[in-house]
């Protein structure tokens, strides 16, 4: 899975890790990372690995209600670990790839992925490293996106892009995001890795933004839909043509919506070695 149109080299430079934080996480993030802490908290963890941990929201979270607990937070990006660190300095911070953890084998009794797994490129592969670096019985705790047409937001969001961008429109949160919604697949996915998914969830939780103008900037300047963006030029055309359509769908704000995500809890088979992929 390659994510098309967007420069990977600078998908998280610059600014983008503060304007995801200032704008994105309190609205679309922190309400899922609250829940899955309580989850994980509930699980008595005493090592914690945290992948795609992004700015730190439910790093500092974990920290706050599993305090014995010795928390890792990892991301691929250099520039999200870097702001992390700062965030949640009471986690060790580490640049990592889910497909390659820098990490011995049996090392973690919980690891958790808030909004990380749809952009692993080979989901198995990362899942199947996840277990190695579990101990027995350990759990993998993540959650997922829901099928777009379920985040009111990244709808009007995505309408405001095609109306700028009336041919080839960014699609990353399409095909990202939100291509991974598909239950079924997770699951399987899963226990191709060698996991039992104990429970799986659907839960949806309401957005609460200032002004969708904010929302819009958030979308536009902090996440990978900004360098495809920019690639197609004009970009304060763009945020105007995003900002009035979004508004027109979602009011000017404070606006309330409805996202859906789906929960996974899944343990470490202990039986047998993690399913061998077929070819």
């Amino acid at each position: 899975m390659r994510v098309t149109g967007i420069n990977a080299d600078r998908r998280w430079s610059e600014s983008m890790p503060a304007a995801y934080e200032q704008y994105l996480v309190p609205v679309v993030f922190r309400p899922f990372a609250e829940d899955l802490t309580a989850r994980a908290a509930a699980l008595r963890p005493r090592r914690i690995l945290e992948l795609a941990a992004g700015t730190g929201v439910l790093t500092a979270d974990l920290l706050a209600a599993a305090p014995s607990a010795e928390v890792t937070a990892t991301d691929l990006n250099e520039a999200m670990v870097a702001f992390g660190s700062t965030r949640a300095p009471g986690a060790v911070w580490r640049q990592a790839d889910a497909q390659q953890l820098p990490f011995p084998d049996g090392g973690f009794d919980l690891v958790v992925c808030q909004f990380g797994v749809m952009f692993f490129p080979d989901r198995i592969e990362a899942f199947t490293e996840i277990h190695r670096v579990l101990a027995p019985g350990g759990r993998f705790l993540f959650n997922t996106w829901g099928p777009l047409g379920t985040h009111a937001f990244e709808v009007a969001l995505q309408a405001g892009l095609e109306r700028a961008f009336p041919v080839d429109p960014p699609r990353f949160f399409q095909t990202v995001p939100h291509g991974y919604a598909n239950p079924a697949v997770v699951a399987a996915d899963l226990a191709a890795a060698g996991f039992a998914v104990e429970d799986e969830q659907e839960l949806t939780l309401q957005g609460r933004a200032a002004s969708t103008a904010d929302l819009a900037t958030g979308y536009l300047t902090g996440t990978p839909v900004r360098a495809a963006v920019e690639e197609r030029g004009d970009g304060p055309a763009v945020r105007a043509t995003v900002i009035e359509e979004m508004t027109a769908r979602l009011g000017p704000g404070p606006v309330t919506a409805p996202i859906t995500a789906y929960v996974f809890r899944a343990a470490a088979r202990t039986q047998d070695a993690p399913a061998q992929r077929q070819s």
